[in-house]
C-alpha cells in the first residue's frame, strides 16, 4: 500500500505508468523519470502489483553496457 505523503502525485504516476504499460510499451527507471517525473519507479510498480496488475521485470543491457530493469505488462 502506498504510504507516501505525496499520495496524489504517486497516484497520478501510477495511472500514467499503468496506461503506458497496458499500451504495450516497456519502461525503465530513466524513462519513467523523463516521461512521468517518477523518481521511484520500483515503488510505483509495487503499488500497481498490489492492485493486481501483472508486470514482468527483466534485466536488459543499455548501449553503455550497464544493466537496468525494464518493466512490461503481462497481457
Amino acid at each position: 500500500m502506498n504510504d507516501n505523503w505525496n499520495f496524489k502525485s504517486s497516484e497520478s504516476q501510477c495511472y500514467k505508468i499503468r496506461e503506458w504499460l497496458l499500451a504495450g510499451f516497456t519502461l525503465t527507471s530513466l524513462e519513467a523519470l523523463e516521461m512521468f517525473g517518477c523518481m521511484r519507479l520500483a515503488s510505483r510498480i509495487c503499488d500497481l502489483r498490489d492492485r493486481g496488475m501483472r508486470i514482468k521485470a527483466e534485466k536488459v543491457m543499455t548501449h553503455t553496457g550497464k544493466y537496468v530493469t525494464q518493466y512490461s505488462a503481462i497481457q
